[in-house]
Formats: C-alpha cells, structure tokens, sequence
C-alpha cells in the first residue's frame, strides 16, 4: 500500500492539488469496485463522483492520514449501498434501447452470469479482495463487519463461483 501520509496532511489544509494528487491514485480501484458492485458504468461513475465530491468535503475530519485508502473505500462503500437501494425503490422500467451498455469487458460471459448471481455485498467483498487485494481486516473496516466472516464470506464465495463455473 502507498503512503499518502504527506498529501493528505496538505489536503486536510485545503490544498486541492494534494487532493488531486490523492484521488489519481485511487480512482481507478474506486470505479472498478463501484463497477463491479452496481454492473452499471453510469451509475459507478456517478457513485465514485459522490465519494470523490463527500471526500474532499469532509477530508478535514480524517484523524489518522495513514488511513486514507480505507476511509475513501468506506465512504465508496456507503455510497454503494445507498445507490443499491435505490435500485429497489426505482420503478423505472428499462427496455433494450435505454439500457445502459457494460463497458467493462468480461472475458468469460460465464463469470459475468455468475459475479450477477451474488447479492450486492458478496460482489461488493469479492471485488475488494480480488481486484484490490485489501486483507480481511481491511474489508471489515471498510463494511464493518468483522474479519472472520469476511474470510468465512470469502471462502463461501469463491466455493460457489468455483461451482457455477465447473
């Protein structure tokens, strides 16, 4: 992991060009996990957008400048969450010609229909560890839920893709 300790004590100042410093370290992790979550490259963009927007905002408030990447991955995880209930809430009916096109490329369409088939936190779990490679201390921090169910939830997940995909 990378120190950010020194433009984060900038950007805590005010300093926008540490901060621009920070988030281009960070947003490509920030939207494949949002992707990966809300399968929707709008929706991720919009979600990483509020994160980014919530973030510099409230930088301020940060206590330890170490802890930079796991704070803006709970505020992505939060922002994930919220927009997940509003899928359920929208009873916006999509037809084929405004459905959104996925331009992340799956190179396995089997492993797209089995990532589809997780609920929303699994996918959410999956993708921090997999994509980012944070430990299971790190997601529990990040979802707040602790670390032995999150290697339990791992290991669970990965026996089921294993299994959609056999």
């Amino acid at each position: 992991m990378t120190d950010f300790s020194a433009d984060v004590k900038l950007a805590m100042n005010g300093n926008t060009k540490a901060f621009a410093r920070l988030y281009s370290l960070v947003y490509k992790d920030l939207y494949h996990i949002a992707l990966y979550s809300l399968r929707s490259p709008h929706d991720a963009c919009d979600v990483v957008s509020d994160t980014v927007l919530d973030a510099f905002c409230t930088i301020h408030k940060l206590r330890d400048e170490k802890a930079f990447r796991n704070w803006i991955m709970r505020i992505l995880s939060a922002k994930i969450k919220q927009k997940q209930r509003d899928y359920f809430s929208d009873t916006t009916v999509l037809t084929d010609e405004n459905e959104p096109e996925n331009e992340f490329d799956f190179e396995n369409l089997e492993l797209k229909e089995a990532m589809e088939k997780l609920d929303p936190q699994d996918r959410l779990i999956l993708s921090l560890s997999a994509i980012d490679g944070y430990t299971s201390e790190e997601i529990s921090q990040i979802c707040d839920i602790n670390a032995n169910t999150i290697r339990s939830r791992i290991a669970r997940i990965k026996k089921r893709l294993r299994l959609e995909l056999s």
